[in-house]
């Protein structure tokens, strides 16, 4: 005999949505150190010296900004769709 389906925890939605705007902004670093080598390949340019360029407040917050609007709009296309 199937169990009846519990409730979703109360947290689960906020862990997902973390989650989903934290794996976006993994992407959007990623995305900018490749293109911090690419753009600059210049000769003695280290992995460190690269990663102080990409980490910044500035880009910090639009990363931030970006991965909150595109969670809320891949959510309204679930919802929606």
């Amino acid at each position: 005999m199937p169990l009846p389906p519990q409730p979703p925890r109360p947290l689960s939605h906020v862990l997902r949505a973390l989650i989903e705007v934290a794996f976006i902004v993994f992407l959007f670093y990623s995305n900018l150190l490749m293109g911090e080598f690419n753009r600059s390949s210049g000769h003695g340019k280290t992995l460190a010296i690269a990663l102080a360029d990409i980490f910044t407040i500035t880009n910090f917050s639009i990363a931030i900004l970006a991965a909150t609007i595109a969670y809320l709009v891949f959510e309204t296309l679930r919802k929606n769709l």
